[in-house]
């Protein structure tokens, strides 16, 4: 097909075994302009953004102009793919000249090789015919508008020329004329002496004012150089703030850091409150539980308990003792030493017998025992004495309870 265009090389496909952008871009440069002679596309590809603008051309002119969509990646690899991408401009020339031999007469290789599709300039012919017809179509239109008016001026024309022509008439009219032209001339000449005399003056002010803006330099440079009475008083009061603003912030920073440990301390607090609110609701639910415990355990055992034999030593009575639960008392006086309680709980019938068996607590000093039963009494209620039946008293009645 190249052939039959008359394209002047020899190309084949083993001319795009490896990539060959110069070829590709000489057989593209070529259909184009086969195509619109008259198309200004640069064909500088020595560089790489060069040769990007020129694939980019090319495939813009095309699809405006011949609506051939082409594939510029293909392209610009410039191998056995691009040959399709060239296949698709070369078919469309190819069938062009085909239908037009069809139509005429065979026409030669020599005809074949002059053969031009000149379908660019017969765009640019349409806008201008479209054009002029719009220029004939407004020039038509005031030309009927005129020749509407020759009726009337056909008349004043005739009377025109049919007047006969007077000298001094005509004289006076040129002399009129020349003196307005004159006029015209000397205003224009005093328009040039005021420009004249306006750049004059332009100048002038213009070397005054760089004459101000020397001497104006000229001070400030002096006042820069010169150092002002206060700055030293200025510098020094700038280091004492300097101080009293670091004093400010380690101040502030103290503050900051002692009333976070302030609240650290009043959470820690409340938690230790907590805590001990929770441990001793802990202990009394503990000792209802154990009271209840102990009373279902002392209605059981009224029944099963006999008589104690006299033989029974202090003890174990004591040892009976110590092996229950201990009281919220005993829980208070933790710590304390040289005190000693001693006591036992013996279940009676009626009220004199749990007054007459009630716990005997021993200790030293009639106030402090004082103390520990109101500190008893406020914290915890009184544990239900538990009925045993009390032994016989014996010959040698032991009074350490």
């Amino acid at each position: 097909m190249m052939r039959a265009l008359g394209y002047p090389r020899h190309i084949s496909m083993e001319n795009f075994r490896t990539p060959n952008f110069g070829l590709v871009s000489e057989v593209l440069l070529w259909l184009v302009r086969r195509y619109e002679p008259q198309t200004d596309i640069p064909s500088d590809v020595e560089t790489e953004q060069d040769r990007v603008f020129f694939i980019k051309a090319i495939a813009q002119f095309l699809a405006t102009k011949a609506h051939i969509k082409l594939n510029t990646k293909k392209l610009y690899q410039a191998d056995g793919y691009a040959v399709k991408e060239l296949l698709k401009i070369t078919s469309v020339l190819y069938n062009a000249m085909k239908t037009k031999g069809m139509e005429g007469s065979q026409i030669g290789e020599e005809d074949i090789s002059k053969f031009k599709f000149d379908l660019g300039s017969k765009i640019a012919d349409l806008k201008a015919a479209r054009q002029l017809a719009s220029e004939i179509t407004s020039k038509g239109a005031s030309l009927y508008d005129l020749l509407g008016k020759e009726v009337e001026l056909r008349e004043l024309r005739t009377e025109a020329i049919a007047r006969p022509l007077e000298i001094n008439e005509t004289e006076k009219v040129m002399r009129i004329a020349i003196k307005d032209i004159l006029a015209q001339v000397q205003k224009t000449k005093d328009l040039l002496n005021n420009v004249a005399s306006d750049e004059a003056n332009l100048e002038a002010k213009i070397e005054k004012r760089k004459l101000e803006l020397e001497r104006n330099q000229k001070r400030l440079q002096t006042l820069q150089s010169v150092r002002p009475a206060f700055m030293d008083e200025y510098e020094k009061i700038e280091e004492e703030l300097q101080k009293q603003y670091d004093v400010y912030l380690e101040k502030f920073r103290n503050l900051a850091y002692l009333e976070q440990q302030l609240e650290d301390h009043h959470r820690m607090e409340q938690e230790r409150f907590e805590e001990a609110e929770n441990t001793l609701r802990l202990m009394q639910n503990k000792l209802k539980e154990e009271e209840k415990r102990l009373l279902r355990s002392g209605s059981n055992d009224d029944s099963d308990i006999d008589i104690q034999e006299d033989d029974e030593s202090d003890s174990e009575l004591e040892e009976r003792q110590l092996s229950k639960p201990r009281t919220a008392v005993e829980v208070l006086i933790q710590g304390r030493p040289g005190k000693r309680i001693v006591g036992t709980m013996q279940g009676g019938d009626s009220d004199d017998d749990e007054d007459s068996e009630d716990s005997e607590i021993d200790m030293e000093g009639d106030e402090e025992d004082d103390d520990l039963e109101d500190e008893s009494i406020a914290l915890s209620p009184a544990k239900p004495s538990q009925r045993v039946r009390k032994p016989e008293p014996l010959d040698e009645s032991d009074n350490d309870f």
